[in-house]
């Protein structure tokens, strides 16, 4: 279907001119006329590639996401009221395939990175001195030594102070 431009061929005919039209369109597409599907596509192609194109910020993934969005129309559009406009509802569609292709490219990245993963950065800095030296005149009552969570501050000697906070 697709040009190596990356321009869908057919995709430059007019849209429906009204909603009537477009109804017609619809009706004719869900009574199985090919015609009609084709009339569909090439109308509204370009902006469902705009909108996929506008989430995820890839032209190759973009055209994907439009054209399996409007798959996922087809398959479902025995379920497509008619009283509705067409354009909205393949928007949503579109939308949330580039949604759903977003969070699946963040896993996979978060997969293929493992340093990416909370489990793996790096340890948390040691708790400044100031912080120490204002935990140090709170009374031990008010801040139990498991608040601290195991941080330890470092002297200026570089030593290692206890874990417990100073009572």
């Amino acid at each position: 279907m697709g040009t190596e431009s990356g321009t869908i061929e057919g995709a430059d005919r007019r849209e429906p001119t009204s909603a009537s039209e477009e109804r017609k369109l619809v009706r004719e597409a869900q009574r199985g006329s090919t015609a009609a599907l084709t009339d569909l596509y090439a109308a509204h192609w370009r902006r469902a590639h705009r909108a996929a194109y506008l989430v995820v910020h890839d032209a190759a993934a973009a055209e994907d996401i439009a054209q399996d969005a409007f798959l996922a129309a087809i398959d479902a559009l025995d379920r497509f009221d008619r009283r509705r406009q067409f354009a909205p509802w393949l928007h949503r569609i579109v939308v949330n395939k580039a949604i759903d292709w977003g969070r699946r490219e963040a896993l996979r990245r978060s997969v293929d990175d493992p340093a990416s993963s909370p489990e793996t950065a790096a340890p948390a800095e040691t708790v400044s001195e100031d912080l120490m030296a204002a935990l140090a005149v709170v009374p031990s009552h008010v801040v139990h030594p498991d608040l601290l969570g195991g941080w330890r501050c470092r002297s200026p000697s570089n030593k290692e102070e206890p874990d417990e906070a100073p009572r």
